[in-house]
């Protein structure tokens, strides 16, 4: 695992990991991480694929772990700027040293709503979903919907009014988050446009995706339905060729996958459904 410091366009420091195999097949995987998510949780996994011959490539978007500031109050970031400037850091960095390379992206959750914020996500050849979906309220389950309108209705905007930073890790949602990848992240769920929304407001390079999509999604994620990740694939990434896989908590070993704990390393054997894929 090597540790690498990339320079986004507006000069802001990127830090990722670069796992190589020693014995490689030419083929890479970009890890895009969920909201508040840091890199961390996908090493064990990263090095489960760099195992079996794969470049990975893992990284923390502004404002998140390795990646943040010292003072989150007043750092300008936003879910639009992930996609459009931290990711395309990474693409670049890409196409820059591994030209001829099969290139593979994973998004998880918001990793996979950045896409098309970045023109440079035509690169790769397939992309792997994971616990994604048109997060709006109105896709959820009642007992979440009612949690998503007290949490990103009240209680997010005021925290995040307050401190001028919303603190996720106060209700276990992950990393702090910079004001503005909050603000994102309520237009995710109250707005009926969803991702659209955010789209709208950035250049928008959904459509030129047409590629292949393993869109995988858990049983037990509370945070997802059917209808929030058909949503994001027939009404924002629409010209993608999605193949969808429901993952059971029988195929876990602890029983237990939820939002992130695909990634853990006791679901190592959950690990193979992705490979198959990408072999």
């Amino acid at each position: 695992m090597e540790k690498l410091i990339l320079t986004t366009h507006d000069n802001i420091a990127i830090t990722a990991h670069l796992f190589l195999p020693q014995k490689s097949n030419k083929k890479l995987l970009l890890i895009n991480s969920a909201t508040g998510v840091k890199q961390q949780i996908y090493f064990s996994f990263a090095q489960f694929f760099s195992e079996n011959g794969f470049t990975i490539i893992t990284y923390d978007y502004r404002g998140i772990g390795l990646s943040k500031p010292e003072k989150m109050k007043g750092f300008n970031a936003s879910m639009r700027i992930w996609g459009s400037k931290d990711f395309k850091s990474l693409t670049d960095y890409i196409k820059t040293e591994f030209p001829d390379y099969e290139k593979y992206c994973l998004g998880h959750s918001v990793g996979a709503l950045i896409l098309g914020m970045n023109e440079d996500a035509e690169i790769f050849n397939e992309f792997i979903f994971v616990g994604t979906q048109n997060a709006f309220v109105g896709h959820l389950k009642f007992r979440t919907k009612i949690e998503a309108y007290l949490g990103f209705g009240i209680v997010q905007p005021l925290t995040t009014r307050l401190l001028g930073y919303f603190p996720a890790h106060w209700f276990g949602l992950g990393e702090s988050l910079p004001k503005n990848c909050a603000y994102d992240w309520r237009t995710l769920i109250l707005n009926k446009k969803s991702t659209n929304g955010l789209l709208e407001k950035i250049d928008d390079y959904s459509k030129n995706l047409n590629q292949k999509v393993f869109v995988i999604r858990a049983e037990d994620d509370v945070w997802l339905t059917e209808k929030g990740v058909k949503s994001l694939l027939n009404d924002t990434y629409h010209n993608l060729q999605p193949t969808y896989r429901l993952v059971k908590t029988t195929e876990s070993e602890k029983g237990e996958i939820g939002h992130v704990n695909f990634f853990r390393s006791y679901n190592k054997k959950l690990w193979n459904i992705i490979l198959n894929e990408l072999i």
